[in-house]
């Protein structure tokens, strides 16, 4: 019996967009993926050898680096988070786009240059510490989970660092941004070991990476 191919997905709305896309390079997840009620766990396709599993958008790096799932789909906001070694992220799929901000209350300096310290709200903690570090400013950095936008409303800090679309969440809570990080796009990712050992994750990866190298909506993001 072959060992099923894991894709690890994420939920939300880059799961909408994913989908699409996997059909067209034939993997269909069965109709109880999509149905948020269902109590499984993992999900077959329309391969025999290729089922897939619904997690929390942080979580498909850890699957995929330790090996759990040897293919999942991921923002770069994530896996500049973690910076696992053992992920390999060949093609940027130009879904998800968004970008990866400091923000902060419309009444504050937007030059930040001029502090010395900053204390800020975010769900990635160790890329804030490194970007405020290589420019020179010392981040005393408390994780959320979600909710950013209250943290400077409360006190609980000055600035967040979060994932900004339209940016109308933040105007409708007085905040703006002063300085974005990275653009973010979500990516095919492979464990390295599964890539070097296993022919259907270089398979799906060519067909993915033809996908959106030949499609109008995403090659522009998917050669950049």
């Amino acid at each position: 019996m072959i060992t099923p191919l894991i894709i690890a997905l994420p939920k939300g709305r880059i799961l909408k967009e994913a989908l699409p896309l996997l059909a067209r390079i034939g993997i269909v997840p069965e109709p109880d993926f999509t149905d948020e009620s269902s109590r499984k766990l993992t999900f077959a396709t329309s391969r025999d050898d290729v089922r897939v599993i619904r997690v929390r958008s942080f979580d498909v790096a850890t699957f995929v680096a330790f090996g759990a799932a040897q293919l999942g789909i991921a923002g770069n906001d994530v896996l500049m988070e973690f910076d696992f070694s053992e992920i390999y992220a060949p093609v940027d799929l130009g879904i998800g786009h968004c970008r990866l901000s400091v923000a902060q209350p419309a009444s504050l300096d937007p030059d930040l240059s001029r502090l010395s310290h900053v204390r800020v709200a975010t769900k990635y903690p160790g890329l804030t510490r490194r970007h405020f570090a290589a420019r020179g400013l010392q981040a005393e950095v408390i994780k959320l989970n979600g909710a950013m936008e209250l943290a400077p409303l409360v006190g609980l800090s000055s600035r967040i660092v979060d994932l900004v679309s339209t940016g109308k969440t933040l105007a409708e809570n007085g905040l703006v941004e002063v300085e974005v990080i990275a653009e973010v796009t979500s990516r095919l990712i492979a464990n390295r070991a599964a890539f070097k050992t296993d022919a259907r994750v270089v398979a799906i990866i060519d067909a993915m990476r033809e996908l959106t190298e030949n499609s109008p909506e995403t090659g522009n993001a998917a050669a950049a």
